[in-house]
């Protein structure tokens, strides 16, 4: 469903991706996992185009996304969902999800409110708060939904256990596993081995913008070697 091939970013003259290829296959959740500064960011943002490569294609659905403007991007069906979160403070719960709302989409679960708030019971009982009135786990529940409201067919998760409360996180596996139910694909970038392993079909690992690894978690427990060189603190 998404192919990296190629792929060469920079910012300025520091290049941070090179020659970064992989795939994500339709109905999966792909982590993409590696140290801080190994690419994860700048993979998720040269997929939406907030950072055009220099050299390669991204290809969705048989499209090129390569110099396509983000709006374009998302309108194919990618929702992302920063690691920065930002919801809008001064909206309220319910008037954040209304911001993200977008018409049904072919081949795509077609959100609603009700939907999202059986998925989220925090946001359902917080519906009237305004968003600096929650915690940071709850943002990054909100953060998702507002996306989920997109009516997204491939889903981006940057760093989702980030910073955000044990309980939280296990609400977060829950939620990634549903969605996969619903049947998104679902790329995340995590640094967290244990949630990727609570939630991933495959893993990629990346170090310095390359990827070193690409399979399965069973795989990956065979080779611990891998797992040392790129993932250990």
């Amino acid at each position: 469903m998404l192919d990296l091939s190629g792929v060469n970013a920079f910012y300025g003259k520091a290049q941070v991706l090179n020659d970064l290829s992989f795939s994500v296959a339709a109905g999966q959740v792909t982590a993409l996992l590696g140290r801080n500064g190994a690419g994860k960011t700048t993979t998720m943002k040269s997929i939406m185009q907030l950072v055009v490569a220099a050299q390669g294609q991204v290809q969705f659905a048989g499209q090129n996304l390569v110099g396509k403007p983000p709006h374009r991007v998302a309108k194919l069906g990618l929702g992302y969902v920063p690691e920065e979160r930002r919801i809008f403070t001064d909206l309220t719960v319910l008037e954040n999800l209304e911001v993200g709302r977008q018409p049904p989409r072919d081949g795509a679960v077609t959100w609603t409110q009700d939907m999202l708030f059986e998925l989220f019971p925090n946001l359902a009982e917080r519906r009237s708060n305004r968003g600096r009135e929650m915690s940071g786990g709850e943002q990054q529940m909100l953060t998702i939904a507002r996306t989920l409201m997109g009516n997204p067919r491939f889903l981006l998760l940057d760093e989702p256990s980030e910073g955000i409360a044990p309980v939280i996180v296990e609400q977060m596996v829950r939620v990634i596993k549903q969605l996969k139910t619903e049947g998104l694909t679902v790329l995340l970038s995590e640094q967290n081995l244990h949630f990727a392993q609570a939630v991933a079909d495959t893993v990629v690992i990346i170090e310095g913008g390359t990827e070193k690894y690409a399979g399965t978690l069973t795989d990956l427990a065979q080779h611990p070697e891998i797992r040392d060189a790129y993932l250990a603190v």
